[in-house]
C-alpha cells in the first residue's frame, strides 16, 4: 500500500528522486533562502519569482475560512495586487525547520511581522526537487492569545452567527 500524500506517492518520491538532501544544515540553509525570497518577492511584489517557488500543485492557506487556495487560484487572487507593483510584507523572525527521514520533505514554522496584522505564523511544507526546494503548501495564521482566544471566538460567532464548521466555510 503506497501513502498519498500532496498528489504525491511517497513512495515514489523517495525511490524516484536521487536528490535527497545530503546535509541536513545545508538543507536547512537552502529552505531558508528559499523562504527568505518568498518573502522578499512578495514584498517587492514580484509575481514571477514569488509564484517560482511554489510545486505546480502547492496550496496556499490564509486567514480567512475561505482562503484555502490551488496555487492557480492565488496567482489570480495575487496578480492584480502585483500587476500594480503592490505586494505584501512580512518580516521573518524565528523559524524551525525539520527535514523528514528521507531528505526529500522538510516541514516549517516561522514567526512574521505584518504591519497590518501585527505578528502572524507561517506553516507549511517543502519538497525537494531537481530545481530546488519548492513549497508544496503554505499557512499563514494570526496567533491568538490563549487569555483571548473566547473572546475572539465571541466575536467571530457574533460576526458570523455562530462558530459551528458548515459546509459553506472555506472554498
Amino acid at each position: 500500500m503506497q501513502i498519498r500524500v500532496l498528489g504525491l506517492s511517497v513512495l515514489g518520491v523517495l525511490m524516484c528522486c536521487p536528490i535527497a538532501a545530503a546535509n541536513p544544515n545545508e538543507a536547512e540553509a537552502a529552505i531558508g533562502t528559499v523562504l527568505d525570497t518568498f518573502h522578499r518577492a512578495a514584498s517587492e511584489a514580484d509575481g514571477k519569482l514569488y509564484f517560482s517557488l511554489f510545486t505546480g500543485d502547492a496550496v496556499f492557506i490564509g486567514t480567512d475560512i475561505t482562503e484555502r487556495w490551488s496555487i492557480d487560484q492565488f496567482k489570480a487572487f495575487a496578480a492584480p495586487y502585483f500587476s500594480k507593483g503592490q505586494g505584501w510584507t512580512y518580516v521573518p523572525g524565528k523559524r524551525h525547520v525539520a527535514i523528514l527521514p528521507g531528505g526529500v520533505v522538510a516541514q516549517f514554522d516561522e514567526i512574521l511581522s505584518n504591519e497590518s496584522y501585527g505578528t502572524c505564523r507561517g506553516t507549511g511544507v517543502l519538497i525537494l526537487t531537481p530545481a530546488g526546494w519548492r513549497i508544496s503548501m503554505y499557512h499563514l495564521t494570526i496567533p491568538i492569545p490563549n487569555e483571548l482566544a473566547r473572546d475572539v471566538v465571541g466575536r467571530i460567532k457574533e460576526f458570523k452567527g455562530d462558530t459551528t464548521v458548515s459546509e459553506t466555510d472555506g472554498p
